[in-house]
C-alpha cells in the first residue's frame, strides 16, 4: 500500500486533501495519470498546500458546469439495437463504452469512465444507468435497449413488445424428435460423401468419434 493526496473527491475513497493509504496498481494506472491524487511525499504536500485555493476554485467551477450540464441531461433516454433472442437476451452485451457512444451521438461529451455501469446489460429492456458528470455530480440516463427502433419506441411509451409480433413464435405441436432425421441408408451414404475436413472428420481423412 501507498499513500496518496487526494486532489479532488474520489468516491469511496475521500475528499480532496485526504491523505489515503491504496493500493500500488489503483495509484500507478488510474489515480496518478489521472491527475486524482498526488503521491503523499513532503514535497507533494508543499505543492499541495500551496495550490490547494487554486484547486478548490477549479473544482468549484467544475461542479457549476457539470450541474448545468445535468439540468440539460435531465430525463435522456438513448437507444441501443442489438440483436436477442426469443427470452430478450441478448447476442451479446451493452457496455459503459456503448452507452457514453451514444449519449456523445445526442450532444453530450461523456466517456466511459463516466458510466457507472456495474456489469454489461444482456437483455433487452429499459435500463437505469448512473453517469458521473463531476466527483460530486451524477445523473440516471436510461438505455433503451431493443431490437429495432420500433420496439424501442413501445418500450420508451411504456409498452410491451409482442414476441410474435417480433418473430418469435412457438408451434407445440412441432415434433422436435423428426426434425434433421434420415433414413438409416441415407444416414450412411451422407457420411461417405462429406469431405475431407468437414466436421466429424480429422484433416487426413479418418472418421472421428
Amino acid at each position: 500500500m501507498i499513500e496518496i493526496v487526494l486532489l479532488e473527491r474520489v468516491e469511496r475513497l475521500g475528499q480532496m486533501g485526504d491523505v489515503v493509504r491504496v493500493k500500488p496498481g489503483f495509484a500507478r494506472n488510474f489515480l496518478l495519470p489521472q491527475g486524482k491524487a498526488l503521491r503523499a511525499t513532503k514535497a507533494n504536500m508543499q505543492v499541495f498546500e500551496g495550490r490547494r485555493a487554486q484547486l478548490q476554485a477549479e473544482n468549484l467551477q467544475r461542479k457549476v458546469e457539470a450541474e448545468e450540464v445535468a439540468t440539460r441531461m435531465e430525463g435522456l433516454v438513448v437507444t441501443l439495437i442489438r440483436q436477442a433472442g426469443g427470452t430478450d437476451q441478448l447476442y451479446g452485451s451493452v457496455t459503459g463504452r456503448d452507452i457514453a457512444e451514444s449519449m456523445r451521438e445526442a450532444g453530450y461529451t461523456v466517456n466511459a469512465r463516466q458510466v457507472m455501469l456495474e456489469r454489461a446489460i444482456k437483455e433487452l429492456g429499459m435500463h437505469e444507468v448512473r453517469v458521473a458528470l463531476h466527483p460530486e455530480v451524477d445523473i440516471t440516463v436510461t438505455a433503451n435497449v431493443a431490437r429495432t427502433t420500433e420496439e424501442a419506441e413501445i418500450q420508451a411509451a411504456g409498452g410491451t413488445v409482442d414476441q410474435e409480433e417480433a418473430g418469435f413464435t412457438f408451434d407445440p405441436d412441432i415434433n422436435f424428435d423428426e426434425l434433421g432425421t434420415l433414413p438409416d441408408d441415407d444416414r450412411g451414404s451422407r457420411r461417405e460423401e462429406r469431405p475431407v475436413g468437414d466436421p466429424g472428420e480429422s484433416p487426413d481423412g479418418e472418421a472421428t468419434s
